[in-house]
């Protein structure tokens, strides 16, 4: 086939090519002219679980303003971060801009205030955890096709979902996906690329919100060393540009480091295959020692500045009262469910998994016009 001897004569020989997988789950025709990962990355964007992140949590509650990133916007910009740093390698980036898409798809509303009163409600059955949630959103939850449940996602596909690796994530990982393996160099580089993301553009939305400010960042050198880098090539920059450009400048600096490092890695470990990676002790994709040292005090004013911030923690408050209250509603009185959720609850399939399963899909504004029409009095249900 030609798109594979295509990757083939461009991708490194540790890339994950498409004529490399171990398939789907069920057995489809593939296409003349999409490669197997461009195919998984349509049918991601065509989710409605994919459409739903336009309205979830971030950072900042969905009601909150409309400048501020959404699961959506954040998994658009670790995708355009992803596919740079694998072109780069020459591994796969359809693979990559796949997983990108993916990695947030099982998310809650309200953030990780969300998934944290999930896990406690669903204990004893279960819990939740969202890579998990993820892979069975793709491989269950999306209802459409005739011939098979989910997207039938590639295996590789699956398997860097379930094994999305942040300080936040931390899924058990089934045994037919392989627990004890490293999943590839382009799910390792999502893992990167979502710390680029979402470290540089929560301190954009939490400068533009008012509830960090610029004066207590200039204490960090980090931060201030890309300022005055800016300074020196535009004199007289003022703000938003110079916030932006600094950001900006971030980002390239953490990018370039991980490409440096990644590929001095992979040299020196005499790299050679996917089953070298698959193989290896510890993960080949991350940024060295001395810049992991450096951003660590901007990473630590994040934590304490903006997540811990009060108004932070009260949206967070507010999110877990606001699931708990309708997860015991609905898991009292199931009547009170969508009459096709209702048809889903059987010996097969408890009602606490329906019921988390559908709080899990909602969006933020969803979420609270629900609480609305089932607690507000006068509210038209």
């Amino acid at each position: 086939m030609a798109l594979n001897e295509l990757e083939n004569s461009l991708l490194a020989p540790y890339a994950m090519k498409s004529g490399n997988s171990r398939g789907r789950k069920y057995r489809e025709e593939e296409h003349p002219y999409r490669s197997l990962y461009q195919r998984d990355r349509d049918r991601i964007i065509h989710s409605a679980a994919f459409r739903r992140l336009e309205y979830k949590t971030q950072v900042f509650v969905n009601h909150e303003g409309d400048y501020y990133r959404t699961r959506l916007t954040h998994s658009l910009e670790v995708s355009q971060i992803a596919r740079t740093i694998a072109k780069a390698l020459r591994l796969n980036e359809e693979l990559a801009e796949a997983l990108s898409l993916a990695h947030d798809l099982g998310h809650t509303p309200f953030g990780h205030a969300g998934e944290e009163i999930l896990n406690e409600l669903m204990a004893g059955h279960g819990g939740f955890e969202h890579n998990l949630h993820t892979l069975k959103i793709v491989d269950e939850l999306e209802e459409r096709y005739p011939d098979f449940p989910g997207l039938n996602l590639s295996w590789e596909t699956r398997e860097g979902i379930v094994k999305h690796r942040t300080e936040y994530d931390k899924a058990k990982v089934p045994q037919e996906l392989e627990p004890n393996s490293m999943p590839t160099l382009e799910a390792q580089i999502v893992d990167i690329a979502d710390e680029i993301a979402y470290d540089n553009h929560d301190l954009d939305d939490g400068l533009a919100s008012g509830l960090i400010q610029e004066n207590c960042l200039e204490k960090i050198s980090f931060w201030h060393e890309a300022g005055k880098e800016i300074e020196g090539r535009h004199p007289g920059i003022g703000n938003p540009k110079k916030r932006y450009q600094i950001i900006r400048r971030l980002i390239a600096i953490l990018v370039d480091d991980c490409i440096t490092e990644s590929r001095a890695r992979l040299e020196k470990n005499n790299i050679s295959s996917i089953a070298d990676v698959r193989q290896f002790s510890t993960r080949l994709i991350d940024f060295s020692d001395g810049l992991k040292e450096k951003r660590k005090p901007l990473r630590e004013f994040l934590q304490t500045g903006l997540y811990r911030h009060y108004r932070v923690n009260r949206m967070s408050d507010k999110a877990r009262r606001f699931i708990r209250k309708l997860f015991c509603a609905y898991i009292d009185n199931t009547s009170m469910l969508p009459e096709e959720l209702q048809g889903k609850i059987s010996e097969s399939c408890d009602k606490y998994n329906v019921v988390c399963d559908y709080i899990a899909s909602m969006t933020d504004r969803y979420a609270l016009d629900e609480y609305e029409k089932l607690f507000n009095p006068y509210k038209k249900v």
